[in-house]
């Protein structure tokens, strides 16, 4: 099975297949004041592209959304290059190449025509397990 762990302490993300890791990336979770909560999760939907609002930023056109816990995702981040950092506001951050192979490996499947999916039943989304 596909699964995604996400050492905060670290501040890497390992994705796995069963127990082999297939991808290794540096990411950016929160900072202290907007920490990444802890926990196992799985993806619900995943969107090509979206706009992101909240407090103190608007970011248009990010890349690469997959969300695990409303309003927190995975995501493309084209504003920083401080990976390896806690700099978010709770979201995990990653370079543009490393987000753009999780959301084509990750469930559920967008597809090619489409902008987005959200997980059923039939696709649940791929697990989230991020930890410190």
């Amino acid at each position: 099975e596909k699964w995604i762990e996400v050492d905060l302490g670290q501040q890497v993300l390992r994705a796995y297949q069963g127990t082999q890791v297939v991808l290794t990336a540096a990411i950016s979770s929160g900072k202290e004041t907007t920490p990444t909560e802890t926990g196992r999760y799985r993806l619900r939907a995943k969107y090509v592209s979206q706009h992101l609002v909240g407090p103190g930023y608007s970011l248009p056109d990010v890349p690469y959304v997959m969300y695990y816990d409303a309003p927190f995702a995975l995501h493309a981040a084209y504003w920083h290059d401080d990976f390896g950092q806690a700099v978010s506001h709770g979201c995990i951050n990653l370079r543009l190449e490393d987000a753009r192979w999780l959301f084509d490996w990750s469930a559920p499947t967008v597809p090619e025509d489409a902008t987005r999916a959200v997980a059923t039943a039939a696709e649940p989304g791929t697990w989230v397990l991020i930890h410190r």
